[in-house]
């Protein structure tokens, strides 16, 4: 589904990305793990198209991100960590609102914007503005928002931040549901949320992949914690370099009116 090749992605000097190489089956659930600042945002952002590669490639289900964007993005529904939520529109307008964006038929919205809420769990909530939800609903309707047009992937990044234990766990259980039916990738610095939803794990710090395999092999069968893996592979990588110039975000940020950003 996902096929990652060698992918850099500089912001003038600084290098958010470097040299990547990963690979996510269809119909698996896989998490991308790495601390804040490792290059994770800046991966999901030229894997959905938001913005090119410096060098390097990435196909969604055999279309390239550069070659074919709009082909990309029919195949992905996107909820990044702050979902671009409309307040003054109710559940429903928002989810309707979001079909017609994507394009789905107008013979088809209707079932598709019920199919969406239901899943994300919106049911008594549709005709609520958006401006009055819970943080735990907020993020539900924009997970509804990327489910809309039944999209074969799914990039959700960091979908539990902020959320009380509460919420967290209701989320959660809605990742698992989603499983085999979508092709998942999460994004997270957040490990029991990979232990708990996913099957696959990649790991990235400083920009380059540590580690890259199924949770279980990683783990040995759970002889050994993610935890501990997590902070072998990611001290190993630390101690074998300098510490970076600049933060992930910051580059992001301060490199941002000069982007020539393919959205």
């Amino acid at each position: 589904m996902i096929e990652v090749k060698n992918l850099t992605k500089r912001y003038g000097s600084f290098t958010a990305v470097d040299d990547i190489t990963f690979t996510v089956k269809k119909g698996q659930t896989m998490g991308f793990l790495g601390p804040n600042g490792a290059g994770k945002t800046t991966t999901m952002r030229v894997i959905t198209s938001f913005l090119p590669p410096t060098s390097g490639t990435v196909t969604i289900d055999g279309y390239d991100v550069q070659d074919d964007p709009m082909e990309v993005r029919k195949r992905i529904g996107y909820l990044p960590e702050n979902p671009p939520l409309y307040n003054d529109m109710t559940v429903q307008e928002y989810v309707t609102f979001c079909a017609e964006l994507k394009g789905v038929p107008s013979s088809k919205r209707k079932s598709a914007v019920s199919s969406a809420i239901e899943k994300s769990g919106l049911q008594t909530r549709t005709r609520q503005l958006i401006g009055t939800l819970s943080k735990g609903f907020r993020q539900r309707t924009g997970l509804a928002q990327a489910l809309v047009h039944d999209p074969p992937l799914l990039i959700l990044d960091e979908p539990t931040i902020g959320l009380d234990p509460a919420q967290i766990i209701e989320i959660r259980e809605l990742i698992r549901g989603l499983a085999g039916e979508h092709t998942v990738v999460l994004s997270t610095h957040i490990l029991p949320e990979v232990s708990v939803t996913c099957q696959a794990v990649t790991i990235i710090n400083d920009g380059r992949i540590c580690a890259a395999d199924t949770l279980d092999n990683l783990t040995g069968g759970d002889r050994d914690s993610l935890e501990d893996i997590f902070l072998k592979v990611v001290s190993e990588d630390i101690s074998s370099t300098t510490d970076p110039e600049q933060d992930e975000d910051e580059a992001v940020e301060t490199s941002a009116a000069g982007e020539d950003v393919n959205a």
